[in-house]
């Protein structure tokens, strides 16, 4: 019968090799949260370290901080970018003594219709 389902549910020599990207070489958008030290010129440096590292922000909150805390949370949405430009970023942002947790990342995949 010509109308079966193939055995594993696949036709073998239908198969071909897709290639597959790098994964520092995925261009996706990001959400990143971080919290840091609520003082003049942190936001600042984070977003110079972004721009360094060829990324475009396309959206920037600052969470007002708790009334006994001296640490607030920013949230970033970027522009389409690779991640290896992200991975680079992300490690320079956590490097800085204002910074108090590690950046909390997801990938933002815009599916298109």
């Amino acid at each position: 019968p010509m109308h079966r389902v193939p055995t594993l549910s696949f036709q073998p020599d239908l198969l071909s090799d897709t290639p597959v990207i790098p994964m520092e070489d995925v261009e996706t958008s990001y959400y990143l949260r971080m919290q840091v030290i609520d003082k003049p010129g942190v936001m600042a440096e984070i977003t110079r370290i972004v721009a360094e590292n060829n990324i475009s922000i396309s959206a920037l909150i600052q969470k007002e901080p708790d009334s006994d805390s001296d640490r607030v949370s920013i949230i970033m949405l970027t522009h389409l970018t690779v991640e290896k430009n992200i991975n680079a970023a992300i490690a320079r942002i956590e490097s800085l003594p204002v910074v108090t947790n590690k950046v909390i990342r997801i990938r933002i995949e815009e599916l298109n219709n």
